[in-house]
């Protein structure tokens, strides 16, 4: 499984996953709307664990709403380009869910 969320929410989903005995690697990524700190995290688990994870990472990675400060064009002056506050969600998780034929341990 590849669970991207946002830093945030990283840690403490890391945290349940090894408390819960999954092993887990985090990888650092970066989002390309806002621009901000994801975690990408990986494991592999059984088919019938998916369920679990899944169910970990809705409990804890929630999404919320936050306010973004949008950037002035690039082709337009900037002077007559007025920026205001604007609401969007974040949070949440992207995951997927991949057959792997093969893993091993070494």
């Amino acid at each position: 499984m590849l669970a991207v969320v946002q830093e945030k929410d990283g840690r403490r989903l890391i945290e349940a996953l090894t408390g819960a005995e999954f092993q887990a690697t985090v990888l650092a990524s970066t989002g390309g709307f806002l621009r901000e700190g994801n975690a990408t995290i990986m494991l592999g688990v059984q088919d019938g664990q998916v369920d679990e994870v899944l169910g970990m990472i809705q409990q804890i990675c929630h999404r919320r709403e936050q306010l973004l400060t949008p950037m002035p064009p690039m082709v337009e002056p900037v002077d007559s380009y007025v920026t205001y506050p604007v609401k969007v969600e974040v949070g949440g998780a992207i995951v997927f869910v991949l057959t792997v034929d093969r893993m091993e341990r070494v």
